[in-house]
């Protein structure tokens, strides 16, 4: 699948079921998002489709300086 190509159909439903997969697995959305030679926005849109349960950040939390 061509870089920047509309992905429509089949494809991206086949696409869809890949990044849920890569996703549950335990990979970032950036990092499928880079494996995929899609935008983050997709990849975290495809997610939100699919009805994947989204993980929190992460990180350490940052707290205001007394």
């Amino acid at each position: 699948m061509a870089k920047g190509k509309r992905i429509t159909g089949a494809a991206r439903d086949q696409l869809t079921a890949d990044v849920a997969k890569e996703y549950d697995g335990g990979a970032t959305i950036r990092a499928i998002a880079e494996k995929h030679h899609r935008s983050y926005g997709l990849v975290h849109h495809l997610l939100t489709e699919a009805k994947v349960t989204l993980r929190g950040r992460g990180g350490p939390i940052r707290r205001a300086a007394a």
